[in-house]
């Protein structure tokens, strides 16, 4: 089914994502890419490689040019770019270049948004006040953060963290029997919308060792996880737990859900990141557009260096595409 031209926003054009952008192209045929266009700073991009680039105005135009070079939409002239030295006029074209992006999805200009990773503290000295380019996308559709889900995917696992970027001691009073209802009832729809699973099977993970050992260990799982599953399946939604963390990621425990709900961040990236890092995807669920990102930061150490790997790049592209198009035929 053909879907209209992927958005991708270059992210900080001193980190990777110019040059992760750019492989991607490259290899557009080997990986059966969709047509995309990049936006942000085109100079970004020529620092870093030596391929065809086409400025474009807008999205329709890049399905004219993409069989022939990397079509661009160029935001602003962001003074000396410097790959590896981020500075505060890269950060506001990483910001305009998110927003442009955005907005074309939001508007259904784009079939989806993909987004190039971002150095937050370049962005917070700006001004920026929000935790992500997830929350930041989230408001501009109009959704709650809370009913905003970030899901990692890869080829053999998806994880959701239900508490994201909190310090490991605040993650206990972050937990409530409402954010976990919350959180898995956002991951039950969007594996049925973007993923075309019609009936998802979820787990969800014990925070404590061996799922609190019947709260001999700690009592979350008796006081919060517990009493939220019961409330979940009583809505049909099919989600088993809370398991023992330690022993829900070999094979043969993957195989007995589409989606492991975790109850703190490292607690689903670690095993994710194992398993899948160069292949690993961020997907924004809850939102009314198609939102990845590769599951990487800047690497400021490596940008302009050829040394940037853009496996993840291309699985974002890619995971982007195929939720564009369950979400067509889901229509």
């Amino acid at each position: 089914m053909t879907i209209a031209p992927l958005a991708i926003a270059l992210g900080d054009p001193a980190g990777i994502g110019p040059e992760i952008v750019a492989k991607a192209w490259t290899v557009r045929n080997v990986h059966a890419l969709p047509p995309f266009f990049a936006v942000g700073d085109c100079r970004s991009v020529e620092r870093v490689w030596r391929g065809p680039i086409k400025r474009i105005g807008s999205p329709d135009e890049a399905l004219a040019v993409f069989d022939d070079a990397l079509p661009i939409i160029q935001i602003h002239d962001t003074g000396e770019i410097v790959p590896g030295e981020p500075d505060l006029a890269g950060a506001r074209c990483a910001l305009d270049s998110l927003e442009l992006a955005a907005g074309l999805a939001r508007s259904a200009m784009v079939g989806g948004l993909v987004t190039a990773p971002v150095s937050k503290a370049q962005l917070y000295a700006i001004g920026f006040t929000h935790a992500g380019q997830t929350e930041f996308v989230a408001e501009r559709c109009g959704i709650a953060s809370s009913n905003a889900v970030m899901m990692l995917a890869g080829p053999t696992l998806r994880v959701v963290p239900i508490t994201t970027h909190l310090a490991l001691r605040d993650v206990f009073d972050a937990l409530s029997i409402e954010l976990i209802c919350a959180k898995a009832r956002a991951t039950d729809r969007g594996l049925a919308r973007n993923f075309g699973i019609e009936h998802p099977r979820l787990a969800i993970a014990g925070i404590n060792p061996h799922a609190g050992e019947g709260g001999a260990l700690g009592t979350e799982e008796i006081d919060l996880i517990m009493p939220a599953i019961e409330i979940l399946q009583a809505e049909g939604i099919d989600i088993v737990g809370p398991m023992a963390a330690d022993t829900m990621f070999h094979p043969r425990a993957r195989a007995q859900y589409d989606c492991a709900l975790c109850l703190y961040h490292d607690q689903a990236l670690i095993p994710l990141k194992t398993l899948h890092f160069d292949e690993g995807v961020n997907m924004t669920l809850g939102l009314p557009i198609v939102r990845t990102a590769p599951d990487h930061g800047t690497a400021f150490n490596i940008a302009g260096k050829d040394m940037a790997h853009p496996g993840a790049m291309i699985a974002a592209i890619t995971l982007a595409a195929e939720a564009a198009r369950n979400r067509l035929l889901s229509a």
